[in-house]
């Protein structure tokens, strides 16, 4: 039978493309599960990225927003790793692993902002602004979970990927099989994710009583434009904002790109251990940023109070680097 549902989507809504939609997700992940199984995340050099970092004065509150953030992250990856076991139906499970990963990700990183600065967010976008200010600024998170454009001018953050691709030409369309192509993956994700929040904020401004004023209804004129640039010149992209965009995309949006059409189940498993491998490097690097910031005595017990209470199997020693 002809893909009947496809087609009525197509006639009522603007779709993406099945074949785009399905390997920028899968190439994304693959191209960051490469490049987190690099040196860079061998217990050694994360210890080594961290050497310096100085532990602060005793902060009972701050601590405890590490704690209960790193235990919510590592719920997220147990769910993750233990729902892998049904790899051999991929497709069943490939939403939920998103949602599992984007979770240990989010939580990962408010440990990491809470053991910087101990400040808490009430959204997701929040936690990518401090994410920004506090880890990415400061060069507190290890490549590639570091890359970052500083704002959504498009002229600017084009040049900015022009300088990281140094004459890489792969991008989202590519399979990556090595570092070189899974940098190319990430660099056109990342320059995708910008246009898109460019986007929304040119889209958001149209609506603003300070455009309205302008009389125009697009930005071909000089005021408007540097109206639009003033806006976007505050955005940013990282790798938290990209996370988000990731998460809603599979979660809200292209409800058949992971759930219909042609069978890609061999992809779809990799895609899943992928998920894994990215979440669990990211714990890591997390948890070794927090351990060495917080007081060593509740580090400890922390440790141990979880290996007595912890009500499911979960290997701490990500946790003990």
């Amino acid at each position: 039978m002809n893909k009947w549902y496809l087609q009525k989507l197509y006639e009522i809504t603007d779709q993406p493309t099945l074949r785009f939609a399905f390997q920028g997700t899968i190439n994304w992940m693959r191209g960051l599960a490469i490049l987190t199984n690099e040196d860079n995340f061998t217990n050694e050099k994360i210890q080594d990225y961290y050497k310096n970092v100085k532990q602060r004065n005793k902060n009972s509150d701050a601590d405890l927003v590490v704690f209960e953030n790193i235990l919510m992250s590592i719920h997220n990856l147990h769910s993750l790793k233990l729902i892998n076991s049904k790899i051999d139906t991929p497709y069943s499970i490939a939403r939920t692993q998103i949602i599992s990963w984007y979770y240990s990700i989010y939580y990962a990183s408010s440990a990491m902002i809470g053991a910087y600065s101990g400040n808490t967010q009430e959204t997701h976008a929040g936690t990518a602004k401090v994410w920004q200010n506090n880890i990415v600024e400061h060069n507190l998170a290890v490549f590639p979970f570091n890359l970052a454009l500083p704002t959504l001018v498009e002229k600017d953050y084009k040049k900015e990927i022009k300088n990281m691709r140094n004459g890489n030409t792969f991008d989202l369309n590519n399979y990556p099989t090595n570092v070189k192509e899974a940098k190319g993956a990430l660099y056109s994700y990342l320059q995708g994710t910008a246009s898109y929040k460019k986007w929304e904020v040119e889209e958001k401004l149209k609506k603003s009583k300070e455009f309205k004023k302008l009389g125009v209804d697009n930005f071909r004129t000089k005021r408007a434009r540097e109206l639009r640039d003033s806006k976007l010149q505050q955005g940013m992209v990282n790798f938290l904002v990209q996370a988000f965009r990731y998460r809603g995309k599979a979660n809200y949006r292209d409800s058949v790109f992971l759930s219909y059409g042609d069978d890609r189940s061999e992809e779809l498993k990799q895609f899943v251990l992928d998920l894994d491998t990215v979440a669990t490097a990211f714990l890591k690097m997390a948890s070794t940023y927090a351990k060495a910031r917080v007081h060593k005595a509740d580090w400890d017990n922390f440790m141990e109070d979880l290996e007595s209470n912890l009500r499911f199997d979960f290997d701490t020693s990500i946790l003990k680097i």
